[in-house]
């Protein structure tokens, strides 16, 4: 029964998708996410992961991310290539329909990005956090 309901949801989400059932599961806990938990250490441990999706040109990775950000009404789809930092950390702050925080980046040419900027998106996806200067 769990395992006919996995792949109905695997079906669901990337019908035309074949193999890459690896991928698939990890991208699907993601958009479950979790519960964040506190250790006996006082440690904060979150609930959600990053999913990175490495692979050769025409595996499917930029079809997987625009799935996501399709099915997903907290997820948005950008192209490293055409993005700043800047941009992207301003611009995925909140929805601009219903104003809920985007949960889920998929970022499309992730190594195309400027190095520099590619470390100001660090802060997001480890502490969870956006710093934003204001002038004025």
């Amino acid at each position: 029964m769990k395992k006919q309901l996995y792949y109905n949801l695997i079906n669901c989400l990337f019908p035309s998708i074949y193999g890459n059932d690896e991928m698939k599961t990890g991208i699907l806990l993601q958009l479950f996410g979790g519960v964040a938990k506190t250790t006996h250490e006082k440690t904060s441990l979150r609930g959600d992961i990053n999913v990175c999706v490495v692979g050769d040109p025409s595996t499917a990775k930029s079809q997987f991310l625009k799935q996501v950000a399709d099915f997903s009404p907290r997820a948005v789809y950008m192209s490293g290539k055409a993005s700043s930092a800047a941009g992207l950390t301003a611009a995925v702050v909140r929805d601009e329909e219903s104003f809920d925080f985007v949960l889920i980046c998929c970022i499309d040419e992730f190594d195309k990005m400027d190095p520099r900027d590619q470390v100001a998106i660090h802060e997001a996806m480890e502490q969870q956090t956006i710093s934003l200067a204001k002038a004025g």
